[in-house]
């Protein structure tokens, strides 16, 4: 199970969130005939947003791969010509969020929050900020799972939370690997929230 965010091309997508979620469903079907680990493949704007964030954020794939496995910031990306996937650790969410929004903004990429229910799809409009298509007030998947927290786990992180509500903390306690994250499915939010 991972934390997943992505930016795109804004001149690429569409803007109603119905034809964007169509749109990103067929970006992330992965059909496009090249590697989907090499920067050189995508747009100027989004590899510049891609050579900044590694800079943080390593990358476990690609020319660019960093051989660190206990690093809990490597980060698995795929890369598309109009999208790029990026895949956390759940320990680093947080950080992740705040980064890679920021980064999407200074690089006029949109930023689209993959993990939520309806999650935030943000464009740059004129002066560069990015604003959302829709819903102004939506809250990002980390803010609906702080939300979501249990009496008791007031101060807990994200990935607390979430474990606690998946009863995956057994499991995974103490684990950061991104490997052991992806084993927990990928119908967390399903399982949280109820949402389909």
């Amino acid at each position: 199970m991972s934390f997943d965010l992505m930016v795109f091309r804004p001149d690429s997508a569409p803007k109603t969130r119905s034809e964007f979620m169509t749109w990103y469903h067929s970006q992330t079907k992965w059909s496009e005939e090249h590697s989907y680990n090499d920067p050189i493949i995508t747009s100027e704007n989004l590899r510049s947003w891609f050579m900044e964030m590694i800079s943080t954020f390593p990358a476990m794939n690609g020319p660019y791969t960093v051989d660190d496995p206990d690093n809990e910031f490597v980060t698995d990306y795929c890369i598309g010509k109009d999208v790029i996937y990026v895949a956390f650790a759940w320990a680093i969410a947080e950080k992740a969020y705040e980064v890679m929004k920021r980064v999407a903004e200074k690089h006029k990429v949109g930023f689209f929050d993959a993990s939520a229910n309806d999650g935030d799809i943000l464009f740059p409009d004129n002066d560069g900020t990015n604003r959302p298509i829709d819903r102004p007030g939506n809250l990002s998947s980390l803010q609906q799972i702080k939300r979501s927290a249990s009496p008791g786990q007031e101060n807990a992180s994200v990935q607390e939370i979430l474990y606690s509500k998946l009863n995956l903390a057994q499991e995974f306690a103490g684990t950061t690997s991104q490997s052991n994250f992806k084993k927990a499915g990928r119908k967390w939010w399903q399982r949280i929230f109820g949402a389909k």
